[in-house]
């Protein structure tokens, strides 16, 4: 299988369906709600849900896993989620590394600056309904709670718990996708950082599939189609920027890379 064939975008959609789908189903401030997180990473659960991956036809619109019998129901909800976002990541001369995410939600936020800070928008990271035919929404609008947000910053561990990567992106709900399909195009694919950010993107929230208008990627809306996918080309302005770190016998060695798409820069 090879990156950005029809086969490996395929599989990467449905897995995205069947995340988005628990996402929506499930998260939401812990303090308010019951996540429930060891299902998320529990073996036999993902190995349940991978077995709805079919490798000939898309599953269309996924349905959120079934948590614990102790767990309270929720119903999936209807948050914009919108992309005005900054992202960055820095290793320093001493090996401490930052991997940041910032947002005030949409373009200047609510539009008041405090202070010199302009003030966030995030209630719109909240559903914009309460609850569907009877059930709450997890992400509903309460009194002190936080929204729920797609931001992503990212350490990678290798298996003797050495951070190998640090990775983050600006975009709304897409972000998850975002770095998602990156991690995978270095872990997986052998890319260098800079390679896997100039890979055309390819993204669904489990609806529509969007592929990044202009690129080499729209040559699979053909073949995604005949998968079951709805697919649509679109501008799709990711703002990734992340750094690799390689352990050599030598010592160590960063290597950055950033996102063509924004205005970021690799510094050293």
């Amino acid at each position: 299988m090879t990156p950005n064939s029809a086969a490996a975008v395929h599989i990467i959609l449905e897995a995205e369906r069947l995340g988005y789908a628990d996402r929506d189903m499930y998260m939401a401030d812990s303090d308010y709600v019951s996540v429930p997180l060891s299902m998320f990473t529990d073996q036999t659960y993902l190995a349940q849900r991978a077995k709805l991956i079919s490798l000939d036809r898309s599953m269309g619109k996924a349905t959120a896993g079934k948590p614990p019998v102790d767990h309270v129901a929720f119903a999936a909800g209807m948050t914009p989620e919108l992309p005005s976002t900054s992202h960055f990541s820095i290793v320093d001369k001493w090996g401490g590394m930052v991997s940041m995410t910032a947002t005030v939600e949409s373009a200047f936020g609510s539009r008041l600056m405090v202070g010199g800070f302009m003030l966030n928008n995030e209630m719109t990271d909240f559903s914009l309904i309460a609850d569907r035919n009877g059930v709450p929404v997890a992400n509903r609008i309460e009194p002190g709670k936080r929204p729920r947000s797609s931001m992503s910053p990212t350490f990678v561990l290798d298996d003797q718990h050495r951070v190998i990567m640090a990775i983050g992106s600006p975009g709304g709900n897409s972000i998850i996708a975002y770095v998602t399909q990156t991690i995978i195009n270095v872990l997986d694919w052998g890319m260098s950082m800079q390679q896997a950010i100039d890979q055309p993107h390819f993204l669904t929230r489990g609806g529509k599939v969007y592929l990044e208008r202009d690129t080499a990627i729209t040559a699979l809306i053909k073949p995604l189609t005949e998968k079951g996918h709805q697919v649509q080309s679109r501008t799709i302005n990711s703002g990734l920027h992340g750094i690799i770190i390689h352990y050599d016998k030598d010592g160590i060695r960063y290597e950055g890379g950033a996102d063509k798409r924004r205005e970021g820069v690799v510094l050293e």
